[in-house]
């Protein structure tokens, strides 16, 4: 295994030089740039997740129905990268993938706000607009975080991958926070998700505007990305694979808030996960770099405790299991990135991060219908079937690392 931040990749994503001229970003800007685009967007996506649950519930869905959609728009989002995945790496069309996949989300998400008004229809439109920009996550996710892998990759992986994911965080912080003053004022969600039209437009200028000004990466061929992916890469994916499937997605967490806390307040609740999924990033990340990868038996421990509180029937329970399941999102959409950068080769790492995603992706799936299976029938037997699972997950990351 590589230690983070060992030798620092060259510029090009395929480990390939690429031209450089004035207007090119240097790595610390490059992923500053890359951060702000994902704040942009995250606003939009993330400020509609926050109130998935309620939203849904409104539609006459039940907590089955919210679990199998959410579960598969998480599974959408990490299945369809094992086509991306490679699909970037063989065309080298990084850059394109990624701005496709960043318009889906900036489209579908305030096409959410008719939903109500289409009758009977409208449950099955928004589950259908949920699990779109979900595969817009999936089209973008592994060229981007490719091209982010070769900017971190001259900082320190850790770091750089904690950096754009604490801005990331800041829009996911800020758009739940947007969502519950705009429900505040209207007293209905739609008004809330049409306006979240701006910042993504937003997201897609600052992307253009990026695109500019950050290396092409050169076209290889097909012979250099060939080969297996190594064997501690696919044992650290089972080990995320079953701490995805025991973390219970926040589409359940609204749902069930929903019922202790008013419709305005479940977004701020979503708000201060994502405060603490900025933290735990930028704690986890600078150890990463400092320790490597034995700071990651954080993430199973985080996610253990997050059900039995975040599914109780305590308000003070509620905020610290749902700040808990903030922080565990936030160590496996950062540092868990930069120890797949670290093991995987630089013409084959969009690949891996397709991979990797897939085999998440049949975890959430499973996990979303057995938390909301379980949810209607017994909170406390879903929290211990989830906690065994999430030991199961130290067990494989402990292998990984031998």
């Amino acid at each position: 295994m590589h230690r983070a931040g060992s030798s620092p990749s060259p510029p090009g994503v395929s480990g390939v030089p690429v031209s450089v001229d004035a207007r090119t970003l240097t790595p610390w800007r490059a992923i500053t740039a890359f951060g702000l685009v994902s704040l942009a967007a995250d606003m939009v996506y993330e400020g509609a997740r926050s109130v998935t649950g309620p939203l849904l519930a409104t539609l006459g869905a039940s907590a089955l129905a919210v679990g199998l959609i959410t579960g598969a728009g998480e599974a959408a989002a990490l299945l369809l990268r094992l086509v991306s995945g490679p699909l970037a790496d063989r065309t080298a069309r990084y850059w394109a993938l990624t701005i496709f996949g960043y318009g889906l989300t900036a489209v579908c998400v305030p096409l959410l706000a008719i939903t109500p008004a289409l009758g009977a229809a409208g449950l099955a439109v928004a589950g259908l607009l949920i699990v779109a920009e979900r595969i817009g996550k999936a089209i973008r996710s592994p060229a981007k975080s490719a091209l982010l892998a070769s900017a971190a990759g001259q900082v320190g992986r850790g770091r750089g991958f904690a950096v754009h994911k604490a801005l990331d965080q800041i829009g996911a912080f800020a758009g739940p926070l947007l969502i519950a003053a705009l429900i505040a004022v209207f007293g209905t969600v739609s008004p809330a998700l049409a306006f979240l039209a701006i910042p993504g437009a937003a997201s897609m200028l600052l992307l253009v505007w990026l695109r500019r000004r950050f290396p092409e990466p050169e076209t290889r061929h097909v012979s250099e990305i060939s080969g297996h992916l190594p064997r501690r890469f696919y044992v650290f994916a089972a080990a995320v694979a079953f701490s995805t499937a025991g973390l219970v997605t926040f589409g359940l967490i609204s749902y069930h808030a929903s019922k202790t806390f008013s419709l305005a307040a479940v977004p701020i609740l979503y708000a201060g996960a994502m405060a603490a999924g900025a933290v735990s990033a930028l704690i986890s990340g600078h150890s990463y770099d400092k320790w490597g990868a034995r700071v990651l038996y954080a993430l199973p421990a985080l996610a253990a405790a997050t059900p039995a509180l975040a599914l109780s029937g305590s308000t003070a329970a509620i905020i610290t299991g749902t700040m808990l399941w903030g922080a565990a999102v936030g160590v496996q959409d950062s540092t868990v990135k930069a120890l797949v950068a670290d093991l995987v080769a630089a013409p084959r790492r969009a690949t891996a991060y397709g991979v990797f995603a897939a085999i998440q992706g049949v975890a959430a799936l499973a996990g979303g219908a057995l938390a909301g299976g379980l949810y209607e029938h017994s909170i406390p037997l879903l929290a211990a079937i989830l906690a065994v699972m999430q030991l199961i997950a130290a067990g494989l990351l402990a292998v990984s690392r031998a």
